[in-house]
């Protein structure tokens, strides 16, 4: 009986689990803010906001400054006017550049 209990008990462990992660991958992505933006190459070493390529995984793990893999969050309308260093135009841009000057 003891062994039929436990088997039991197993099965409504793996259960329970299968039915959390089920649960848990049709929750939806979360969202940027409305008013934010991504703003790649304008980021300081250590402190972007996520992933963008190759170097990065997520929230702070950019190796330089200016990374122009890394993104971070700013207020909509002014990534283009934020420095970047490596960027061709000297400001941020709303999508991955290849770097053109070193910071």
């Amino acid at each position: 009986m003891t062994q039929t209990l436990t088997t039991q008990t197993t099965a409504a462990a793996l259960a329970l689990a299968i039915g959390a992660a089920l649960s848990l991958a049709h929750l939806p992505a979360q969202a940027q803010p409305a008013d934010k933006e991504k703003c790649f190459g304008v980021a300081l070493k250590g402190k972007n906001d996520c992933a963008a390529g190759a170097g990065t995984t997520c929230a702070g793990t950019s190796k330089t400054d200016y990374q122009a893999n890394a993104w971070k969050l700013v207020p909509k309308g002014t990534c283009e006017k934020t420095e970047s260093k490596t960027s061709a135009t000297g400001f941020g841009q709303l999508k991955e550049f290849k770097e053109t000057k070193k910071s």
